[in-house]
């Protein structure tokens, strides 16, 4: 049965916007609330994962872009909810390997592989390229989907460079390795506020919120 919403209309002014997240993480989850929490300006959130996610039938994020399937997957999810339901995609490009890892970058070295893993494969692929070229970005796809309609779609990314060496113990993923010029840092080496402030997630997010707080179709 679809997740019922109490009330379908366009919030009223300060109240909280209700909508539910296509993912059984709770890290996630925790992500997006702090960055729902530090934006300013718009109406509060009310967060929460998609009750029985992991029973429902799964959505294949097979797509070759990371749009294709964060639309997807928010269209697939909000089928079971009458609330909004937003999904997200996101990961690596780099240049070098002409945009490697990129949709795939959460299974580049395999589906059961470590942070490590993957970022050893990524680091032997660009020494094995030869190239100088270090450019990289992190980019992030936000999609909103109601009742069977994709009404919204945002994206940002974060540019930087790849380390030749991990550096930081804090973020996940492909962090360590990711040198962010404007802090003069890796994302790993950043605390979670900083990194909120400059990260491919939260830039997207951000576009999001500004969308609900004026948004009609909700």
């Amino acid at each position: 049965m679809p997740a019922r919403a109490e009330d379908e209309r366009t919030p009223a002014s300060g109240a909280a916007v209700r909508l539910f997240l296509a993912s059984s993480n709770l890290g996630k989850l925790k992500e997006f609330r702090a960055l729902a929490a530090k934006a300013d300006g718009v109406v509060p959130f009310d967060f929460q994962l998609l009750p029985n996610f992991s029973e429902l039938p799964a959505f294949e994020e097979s797509a070759p872009t990371f749009s294709e399937n964060a639309a997807g997957k928010a269209l697939h999810y909000s089928r079971f909810s009458d609330l909004p339901v937003m999904a997200d995609d996101s990961g690596l490009v780099v240049d070098a390997l002409g945009g490697a890892p990129g949709v795939l970058s959460a299974r580049y070295a395999g589906p059961n592989a470590t942070s490590a893993e993957r970022i050893e494969k990524l680091l032997a692929e660009i020494r094995a390229r030869g190239s100088k070229d270090r450019r990289a970005r992190f980019i992030c796809v936000i999609a909103l989907a109601v009742r069977s309609r994709v009404v919204a779609v945002f994206s940002d990314a974060a540019e930087g460079e790849i380390m030749e060496t991990p550096r930081g113990v804090g973020g996940f993923g492909y962090d360590p390795v990711f040198f962010f010029g404007l802090a003069g840092k890796s994302f790993a080496e950043m605390s979670a506020d900083e990194k909120n402030r400059y990260s491919h997630r939260a830039k997207a997010f951000r576009k999001l919120a500004d969308f609900l707080a004026s948004s009609r179709v909700l």
